[in-house]
C-alpha cells in the first residue's frame, strides 16, 4: 500500500514554503574548503592495481575531525571501468557489503607505508584499455581520462577560484568534487521528481536518502538511492558519454553547478567507479556489467495491470475483472492493495472480506485464462502474540535491533517490528512465510512496499495503554508513546543533509538511525539498503518456490536493485504535472538499471479529471510496467469508469498488446546487456543535441516513439523527429520525413496518441487481444521500414521467444528461440528475410508471419516476381501482394516533393522457428 501519510502531505506544504532551504544553508552547515591530502607513496599491487597512502595536510574542526591517513586504491577492472577507492588507512568503514553487492575486495589495510617491498611509482599516469587515471601529489588530487580522445571525465583538484576545496575525509563527513565542461548534460542522481526535466539542472538540490515521501514533493530524496549520473557531451558534432558510480549507501547531499559537481556524504567510504561509454547504451551495459543485469520478466507482466487500494472484498474484485471483460479493456493482472489482509498483517487473509475457499475459486477461474493475481508485503510485521508470523520472527530473532531489543515502529497493523534483511536467518524465515503464504494462496508474484523503511513515528517508541490505532481516523497518525533520539552522534550528525527536502532528521519517520542490524551495523549507514536487501531475500524465495521467473515490485531501490525487481515510482498526484514528471522518473530507472518501470496511471491521488485520466492510458499504456492504481480516499478510476477514457485505453493498450512480443525482446536485451526498455531520444541520436534535454517524449526501444499529450485541452502536440523518416503505427501510410531533424505539430485529438517507427527497422507485431496469453499466439506480422524513397537500403530486427516460466532468460535451454530479421532494396530488387537460432521451441508453438508491410519504398508500376523461399508465387496462391501510396504529412525542407509506397504482402504462413526469404521487385520510376 502506498503510504500517504500525514508527513507527506504536511511535507508538500513545507517545501511549497521553504522552498528555497538548502544544505548549502551556512547557518545550519558552515561551508568547509579543506587544504587536502598529499601522496606521501604510491607502489603497484600485485593485481596490476596502484596503492597509495595520503596524509593530512591540515586539519579542520568543522563536522569532526579529519582522518589523518588514508588509503588510495586504483585500478583498471575491465578495459572500460576503473575503480577508484579511498578510505581509512588505520580503521575498517563500512562500505556497501560485499556480499549484497559482489564485487572485487580492495587490499587489506594491514600493509605499513613504503614496507610491501613493491618499487614506489614514479610517473603520475596509470594507463588502461580505455581510461587514463592521473594524479598530482600535493595537495593531491585526480582525474580520469578517456584514452581514445583525451577528455578529462573527472578532476578532484581544486583552483582557488573555485567555489569547492580540496578532498575531505572525516568520520561522518565526506567531500569530494569535480570540474565539469559547461555544455556537459548530466542525467542521474536519483530518485527525485524532477520538474525541469530528464537533465539535471544546476543548483537543485540532488539529495540522496531513501524517504517515504510523496513523490509530489519535487527535487526531494524519494524512495529509492542511486548515486550515479551518465555524462553527455557534443565534441565536434560528436557524442560521448560515460559514467560515474559512487557506490556509497550513506545519505548524502550532491551538488550540481552546471560546471562543477560537490558529494557530501555523511559517512562511509569514497568508492568510485567510472565507465567509459562512449555511447550511452554502452554506459549503461558497462554499469549493469557491474550491478548486475536486469532481472527476466514473465510475458504477462509486460501486460495491463490493475490495482487500488479500497478493493473492500473479493466480490468487488471479481467485477473489476469482469467490468474490463466486457469494456473490451486488456488486463492481465489484478492486485490487492492490503484490503486482503486480516487486520493489514503481512502473509494473512480477511476470513470475512476474502474468504480462502472463494479466493481459491476466483483464482482458478482467472489462472485458467492466462490471468494473474498479486498482493502487497509491507516489511513491518505486527507485534501480536498470537501472529504466527510474529512469533516466528521472535523465535530466530529476525528484528533489527534497538538497545538490544526489536525496535518498535508504527505502520498500518500498528506496533510493528522491522525484520533485519542484513541477516541470513531473516533471509531464511522470510522464505519460510512466503512458502507458508503461497500455500494458502497461489499469487503470482509479490509487491514489496513501504521499505525505505517507512515509519508512522519517529524515535525510541513504547506500545501505550490505549488501543494504537484507535480505528478511527487517518490511519497513518502516531499513535504510540515516542521520545525523540537525540544522544548519539548518529541521530544528530554534525552535516545536516536536506533530508525530505527540508534538513528533518535523519531517522524522521524511518527506523532510528542509532538502532543496529546484524552484527552490529548501524542504521544509520545500512537505511537505504533496505529496500535492495528486502527485493535480494523476496526474489530468493519467490525462485525457491516453483522454480518459476519471480515478479517483484519494489518501491524503495538502491544500484544493482533491477537485478531482483521491477520499480514504480510511488506516490504520484492525478496532475498534468505529475504525469509530465513521470516521463522522467521512467527514463532516469532505465539509466539506473531498473528498466521495468512505470508511474500511476491516472495518479495515485486526488481524483483526475476525465480528460487527464483519458491522456494519463496514451502515456502509461508505453510505460515499460503498466498499472493503474489509486488512492483509499479516491474515487474509482478503472478505466471503464468513464466511456472516453476506455475508447483511449483500447485504443493505446490495443497497440501495445500488438507490440508485446516487441516489449518482449526489449526485455531480453535489457537482461543480457542493460538496454532500458523506454529511453531518452538522445540514446538513438547522441549526436542530435536537441535531443539532449527532451523530456515529453520517449522510445522503446531504439525506434518506436512515443508523443504524447501532456498538457490539458489540447488537441495538437508539437513532437521532436529527429533526422530520418518515421511512420505512424496506426497508420502505416502516414510519414514524416525529417531530413535535418524539426518539430512537427501532429494532430491529437482526445483518443489518439502518435507513436512511430523509425527508419532502417524490423518490427515484430501480433494482433493483439485482452490478455498477453491469447495475444501470444496469433500470427506475426512484420513492419519494415526503409528511408523514404531510398533506392538502396536496409533494415533489421530481432525477436526473442522463451517459455516465460523459468527462472533463467537465455539460449541453449531447448525452450527459446531467437530470430534476426533483415531486409534490403537495391535497385528496385526488395529482399526480406531471417536467420533463425534455436528453432525448434518457435516451431513447436506453431508461430507463423502472416503478413509483411514494407515500408519507404521507392516505385511505380507495381510489383513482379515475387518469391517466397526461392520458389515464385503463382496466381494461384493464397499469398497477395498490395501497393498503397504514402502520405506526408509535412513538406520536404528543401521544398523536393518525396514519393514512396508501402508494400503488404498478405497470407503468408511463414513459420518463425525456420528461416525464411521473401523477395520481389519494384516498377521502377522513368
Amino acid at each position: 500500500m502506498c503510504s500517504l501519510c500525514l508527513s507527506s502531505l504536511l511535507l508538500v506544504l513545507l517545501v511549497l514554503c521553504f522552498s528555497g532551504v538548502s544544505s548549502a544553508d551556512t547557518a545550519v552547515n558552515p561551508t568547509i574548503k579543506g587544504k587536502g591530502y598529499r601522496l606521501v607513496s604510491i607502489e603497484e599491487t600485485p593485481d596490476g592495481g596502484l596503492l597509495g597512502h595520503l596524509q593530512l595536510i591540515q586539519n579542520s574542526k568543522v563536522y569532526g575531525p579529519d582522518i589523518p591517513l588514508l588509503q588510495l586504491y586504483v585500478k583498471h577492472e575491465t578495459q572500460d571501468r576503473l575503480r577508484v577507492h579511498i578510505t581509512d588507512a588505520q580503521k575498517q568503514r563500512w562500505e556497501v557489503p560485499y556480499n549484497l553487492l559482489p564485487r572485487e575486495q580492495p587490499p587489506s589495510l594491514t600493509q605499513t607505508i613504503g614496507k610491501t617491498g613493491k618499487k614506489p611509482i614514479t610517473v603520475s599516469e596509470y594507463s588502461g584499455s580505455e581510461l587514463i587515471f592521473n594524479y598530482i601529489s600535493d595537495p593531491f588530487g585526480f582525474a580520469v581520462k578517456r584514452k581514445s580522445d583525451g577528455q578529462v571525465l573527472f578532476n578532484s583538484s581544486s583552483d582557488p577560484k573555485d567555489p569547492y576545496g580540496e578532498l575531505v575525509f572525516k568520520d561522518q563527513y565526506l567531500e569530494i568534487s569535480t570540474s565539469l565542461p559547461k555544455d556537459a548534460s548530466l542525467y542521474g542522481l536519483g530518485e527525485n521528481s524532477q520538474p525541469h526535466g530528464i537533465k539535471l539542472y544546476p543548483n537543485d538540490p540532488y539529495t540522496l536518502f531513501t524517504t517515504d515521501v510523496s513523490a509530489i514533493n519535487l527535487n526531494t530524496d524519494l524512495y529509492g538511492s542511486h548515486p550515479v549520473y551518465m555524462d553527455l557531451r557534443n565534441v565536434g558534432g560528436q557524442a560521448y558519454a560515460h559514467s560515474v558510480l559512487l557506490l556509497n549507501s550513506n545519505g548524502m547531499d550532491v551538488f550540481y553547478r552546471g560546471t562543477s559537481l560537490t558529494y557530501k556524504v555523511i559517512g562511509g567510504v569514497f568508492d568510485f567507479y567510472f565507465f567509459a561509454g562512449p555511447t550511452p547504451l554502452g554506459v549503461v551495459d558497462q554499469y549493469t556489467s557491474f550491478v548486475g543485469r536486469p532481472a527476466p520478466m514473465p510475458y504477462w507482466s509486460l501486460g495491463f495491470h490493475q490495482c487500488r487500494w479500497g478493493y473492500h472484498n473479493l466480490s468487488v474484485v471479481e467485477d473489476v475483472v469482469e467490468n474490463y471483460k466486457k469494456a473490451k479493456i486488456p488486463l492481465d493482472v489484478i492486485w490487492n492493495d492490503d484490503d486482503h489482509m486480516d487486520g493489514h498483517k503481512d502473509f494473512t487473509l480477511n476470513p470475512k472480506n476474502y474468504p480462502r475457499p472463494k479466493l481459491l475459486a476466483f483464482l482458478d477461474k482467472i489462472h485458467s485464462i492466462g490471468m494473474k493475481y498479486i498482493v502487497i508485503i509491507d516489511p513491518g510485521i505486527g507485534v501480536n502474540t498470537s501472529y504466527g508470523v510474529y512469533q516466528r520472527g521472535l523465535a530466530n530473532d529476525v528484528f533489527i535491533k534497538y538497545e538490544g531489543e526489536p525496535f518498535l515502529a508504527q505502520v498500518w497493523p500498528g506496533a510493528v517490528n522491522f525484520p533485519d534483511f542484513l541477516n541470513p536467518k531473516t533471509v531464511s524465515w522470510w522464505g519460510d512465510e512466503i512458502r507458508r503464504f503461497h500455500e494458502l494462496v497461489p499469487v503470482d508474484g509479490l509487491w514489496i512496499d513501504m521499505n525505505e523503511a517507512s515509519n508512522f513515528c519517529s524515535g525510541k517508541c513504547k506500545i501505550p495503554k490505549g488501543q494504537c490505532p484507535t480505528g478511527s481516523g487517518p490511519g497513518w497518525v502516531c499513535c504510540l508513546d515516542c521520545k525523540n533520539i537525540t544522544k548519539t552522534r548518529w541521530d544528530e550528525p554534525p552535516y545536516k543533509i536536506n533530508a525530505s527536502g527540508l534538513q528533518v532528521p535523519i531517522g524522521f519517520k524511518t527506523i532510528a538511525t542509532s538502532a543496529t542490524h546484524y552484527n552490529g551495523v548501524l542504521e544509520y549507514d545500512a537505511h537505504s539498503l533496505y529496500g535492495f536487501s528486502q527485493s535480494i531475500a523476496t526474489h530468493k524465495a519467490l525462485q525457491g518456490l516453483e522454480g518459476k521467473r519471480p515478479f517483484i515490485l519494489t518501491r524503495s531501490t538502491y544500484v544493482g536493485s533491477g537485478r531482483y525487481a521491477a520499480h514504480w515510482t510511488g506516490d504520484n498526484k492525478g496532475t498534468w504535472e505529475d504525469l509530465k514528471i513521470s516521463i522522467t522518473t521512467v527514463l532516469n530507472f532505465g539509466i539506473f538499471g531498473v528498466p521495468m518501470v512505470g508511474a500511476d496511471i491516472c495518479g495515485f491521488y486526488p481524483a483526475p479529471t476525465e480528460e487527464l485520466c483519458n491522456r494519463w492510458i496514451e502515456v502509461g499504456a508505453f510505460y515499460p510496467f503498466s498499472r493503474d492504481h489509486a488512492n483509499f480516499y479516491s474515487p474509482r478510476q478503472e478505466l471503464y469508469q468513464w466511456e472516453s477514457v476506455a475508447e483511449s485505453a483500447r485504443n493505446a493498450l490495443g497497440m501495445r498488446y500488438k507490440l508485446l512480443p516487441y516489449l518482449y525482446t526489449l526485455n531480453y536485451e535489457a537482461h543480457i546487456s542493460g538496454a532500458p526498455i523506454a529511453r531518452p531520444l538522445f540514446f538513438s541520436f547522441p549526436t542530435y543535441t536537441e535531443t539532449y534535454g527532451l523530456s515529453t517524449q520517449f522510445l522503446l526501444g531504439s525506434s518506436v516513439m512515443i508523443s504524447p499529450v501532456l498538457e490539458q485541452g489540447k488537441s495538437k502536440v508539437k513532437a521532436l523527429f529527429p533526422p530520418g523518416t518515421w511512420y505512424s503505427l496506426f497508420d502505416l501510410t502516414q510519414v514524416i520525413n525529417s531530413k535535418q531533424g524539426k518539430y512537427v505539430t501532429l494532430d491529437a485529438p482526445l483518443h489518439v496518441v502518435n507513436v512511430h517507427v523509425y527508419q532502417n527497422t524490423i518490427l515484430p507485431m501480433q494482433q493483439g487481444g485482452l490478455i498477453s496469453k491469447a495475444a501470444r499466439t496469433t500470427p506475426f506480422n512484420l513492419v519494415v521500414t526503409f528511408p523514404a524513397g531510398a533506392s538502396n537500403a536496409t533494415a533489421k530486427g530481432n525477436l526473442f521467444l522463451d517459455d516465460d516460466e523459468l527462472p533463467e532468460m537465455n539460449l541453449g535451454s531447448g525452450y527459446s528461440t531467437y530470430v534476426d530479421f533483415y531486409a534490403t532494396v537495391s535497385q528496385g530488387s526488395v529482399k526480406v528475410w531471417s536467420e533463425v537460432q534455436e528453432g525448434k521451441f518457435a516451431l513447436g508453438k506453431g508461430w507463423v508471419v502472416e503478413k509483411v508491410s514494407v515500408l519507404g519504398l521507392d516505385g511505380s508500376g507495381g510489383t513482379s516476381a515475387l518469391e517466397v523461399d526461392g520458389n515464385p508465387v503463382t496466381s494461384v496462391s493464397s499469398i497477395e501482394l498490395s501497393v498503397s501510396e504514402q502520405k506526408y504529412l509535412e513538406e520536404a525542407e528543401d521544398g523536393e516533393t518525396t514519393k514512396s509506397v508501402m508494400v503488404d504482402v498478405n497470407g503468408l504462413s511463414l513459420p518463425v522457428g525456420k528461416n525464411f526469404a521473401l523477395s520481389w521487385k519494384m516498377g521502377i520510376k522513368a
